[in-house]
């Protein structure tokens, strides 16, 4: 691409010794792999809101009905400093494709952060980083993920498929909308939705189809209903409805043992004894073989990077 993709970071997750013992979490994932084909604006709002390397640790106490950030005696509060820094960054992510922020922080945790009682006797684990929070509530859309979610393969093949499909949302944008572009999108990402939630592609249809919505209220809905439904991690059942929606294109071409083939491997892959790349690659070759332009355009089939091998794992 001719604009590299922007992805939001917590700069300890790209090696930066920022953390309260001055020590990196370096995710390998996120800098010798995705790393290769995004670019990182990498944040620390503990050091952005002048906190030193090494600093005393603070965390999340619960003091009333509020959560305030502060060292664990209650002095140092930073709870309004973390979430001003947040608001000024949530701007600039407005031009993200995604966001990947360091687990359990309590500035940069997306959720399940420690929530300690405030005389230290027991917590909770359902606070989100006061930094974080900022983020995610001005950008709704916005991709977001942190590193330890990051080493389940579904998890990080949904938020990088998300991140690619956000940047082309992104990229259409700029070329300016039209309802021709947004059918065209739409086309692109049937079989995309189809595996993650084949409800809300019918519904998107229908929304397509309206003639008494206005071409920003109609994209604005698009959009939205797009990314929730891509939030909702495909199955291996809902892969293979549509692994078979896919093989249908070439019901005239195959010969009865090619069929054959391409079902075993299809339902080898429902039953988890092949992994999804498997009937792809071979959905993938018959295409080559007997071009169809409608299949060939689909996001599902290339969402991003074959070298990312996102699709190896389940």
């Amino acid at each position: 691409m001719a604009t590299p993709i922007t992805i939001g970071i917590s700069a300890c997750l790209v090696g930066q010794q920022v953390r309260f013992d001055s020590s990196s979490k370096t995710s390998h994932f996120c800098v010798k792999e995705l790393g290769k084909h995004v670019q990182y604006r990498a944040f620390c709002p503990e050091v952005a809101i002048g906190l030193p390397v090494p600093r005393p640790t603070i965390r999340q106490i619960k003091k009333d009905d509020m959560i305030v950030v502060s060292r664990p005696d209650g002095s140092g509060d930073v709870t309004e400093a973390l979430s001003e820094y947040g608001k000024r960054v949530a701007k600039l992510a407005e031009s993200f494709s995604g966001y990947i922020f360091c687990a359990k922080s309590p500035s940069c945790g997306m959720e399940r952060v420690k929530v300690y009682r405030e005389d230290g006797k027991g917590s909770t684990s359902d606070g989100v980083g006061a930094f974080a929070r900022q983020i995610m509530e001005a950008n709704p859309l916005l991709p977001c993920e942190e590193n330890g979610r990051l080493n389940d393969a579904k998890i990080r093949e949904n938020f990088v498929a998300r991140v690619f499909a956000y940047r082309d949302w992104q990229l259409l944008q700029r070329k300016g909308l039209s309802k021709h572009l947004l059918m065209t999108f739409h086309a692109r990402y049937k079989y995309t939705l189809m595996s993650h939630d084949l409800v809300a592609y019918k519904k998107l249809g229908r929304l397509l189809a309206s003639s008494n919505v206005s071409l920003e209220d109609m994209a604005e809905q698009y959009i939205y209903g797009l990314m929730m439904a891509m939030k909702k991690i495909a199955t291996r059942k809902k892969h293979a409805n549509t692994l078979q929606h896919l093989q249908g294109y070439f019901a005239k071409e195959l010969t009865a043992e090619q069929k054959q083939e391409l079902c075993q491997q299809i339902n080898h892959y429902r039953q988890g004894v092949l992994p999804l790349i498997a009937p792809l690659t071979l959905i993938k070759h018959y295409l080559l073989v007997f071009p169809k332009e409608y299949l060939a355009q689909q996001f599902y089939l290339d969402p991003y990077p074959v070298d990312l091998r996102l699709r190896y794992g389940y």
